[in-house]
């Protein structure tokens, strides 16, 4: 059928009415454009709303998509991501059904996703009014005093980061991080008995894709004595829908507890 990378290329008119999402936080942005029944396939990763991933049929994860399953349902629009979807996965569905790949690196482009997303599925205004909420949250947002260095972590067992090329990476630089591994691209593996002489203000142990926990700080903390570790939520610093309008109430907590804890020493 078709391989779609951009709102133009979709039928003028034409509004979707049997959706698959293989992103989760898309998934949860079309529940709150006001979708119900237009849904009929997510993945087992799509934990918002509750409802839906309780009830709505599930076509695997992001990375192991049932392709069979996604045949049956026989929707109008999958929708997938360059960054959570396997790239061989969203071909073979592109042969016979409309993809929607989105790439999200910016919160611009999250922004006017949000815009296409509203026009694709009937709710231009909704989808319009939701970006501009975002937008306008975002623009209030004051970033640090100081210019902490920042190691975002996602994974272990090998040890990943967020590099400078990331969704990731955009947020934290947007309220004033350096981010200590930016000269890298996507996820790099990294060694923190060697990277640890970077010596970041903050380590944040994210809550997703890995479940980081209390017990992983301290084991953490001896590679890196010299920093500040710190769980933080994953989804408002990765997910790129609706998940955004709490991002920037969340963002302003964690700052003012940052400056608080770095304002009197000096970046290192």
């Amino acid at each position: 059928m078709a391989l779609l990378t951009d709102i133009d290329s979709w039928p003028a008119g034409k509004v979707a009415k049997r959706i698959i999402s293989l992103v989760p936080s898309i998934t949860e942005t079309l529940y709150d454009l006001g979708l119900e029944d237009e849904v009929v396939g997510i993945t087992k990763f799509c934990v918002h709303p509750d409802s839906w991933f309780r009830h709505k049929t599930r076509i695997g994860g992001t990375k192991n998509v049932d392709i069979k399953k996604v045949l049956a349902l026989q929707p109008d629009l999958i929708i997938a991501n360059k960054e959570e979807n396997v790239a061989e996965q969203v071909m073979a569905l592109a042969k016979t059904l409309p993809v929607w790949l989105t790439d999200i690196v910016t919160l611009e482009n999250s922004l006017q996703m949000i815009r296409d997303l509203g026009a694709v599925i009937g709710k231009k205004d909704s989808g319009l009014y939701l970006a501009n909420d975002i937008a306008a949250r975002f623009e209030v947002l004051t970033p640090l005093q100081k210019p902490f260095t920042v190691a975002y972590v996602i994974w272990r067992e090998p040890w990943m980061v967020a590099g400078g090329d990331t969704f990731i990476h955009h947020l934290i630089t947007g309220i004033g991080l350096q981010n200590a591994f930016c000269h890298l691209a996507r996820y790099p593996q990294v060694d923190f008995a060697i990277s640890g002489q970077l010596h970041p203000n903050l380590v944040l142990l994210s809550s997703e894709p890995y479940p980081f926990s209390k017990k992983h700080l301290a084991a953490l903390q001896q590679k890196l004595p010299n920093s500040h570790l710190q769980l933080v939520d994953g989804e408002m610093f990765s997910w790129y829908g609706s998940r955004l309008l709490q991002a920037p109430e969340y963002f302003s907590w964690l700052v003012e507890a940052w400056n608080k804890e770095f304002l009197s020493k000096k970046p290192g």
